[in-house]
């Protein structure tokens, strides 16, 4: 990485240093992180909430669960409804509480 050796000074309005640090604070990185991004073309979005990671895997998992299924009913030309049914009901939980993180950030159900 090129070491950065230019300084540059910008005048802001206290509204616009006050949506930069917003902006920046959202997205988890330094004001100045978040300058050279803007400048570089890139749009940084904010982090994902705390516990994105452990809906990702609760997700996979009960992905992997149901191809399982899938893949023993293609098998043996049945389907275990009893475990196919616990799967679709823990893929609706879910679903219904990365819903609500989306629509309500910071409030969990």
């Amino acid at each position: 990485m090129e070491r950065r050796t230019r300084k540059a000074t910008v005048r802001l309005t206290e509204e616009e240093l006050a949506r930069l640090k917003e902006a920046a604070r959202r997205a988890g990185w330094s004001q100045e992180a978040y300058l050279r991004a803007l400048i570089g073309g890139i749009d940084p979005r904010p982090k994902p909430p705390p516990d994105h990671l452990a809906m990702t895997r609760e997700l996979h998992a009960i992905g992997n669960n149901l191809n399982q299924i899938a893949r023993k009913a293609h098998a043996l030309g049945t389907v275990d409804a009893a475990r196919y049914d616990a799967e679709a009901r823990r893929l609706e939980a879910a679903l219904r509480e990365i819903v609500a993180a989306v629509k309500e950030p910071g409030r969990r159900r």
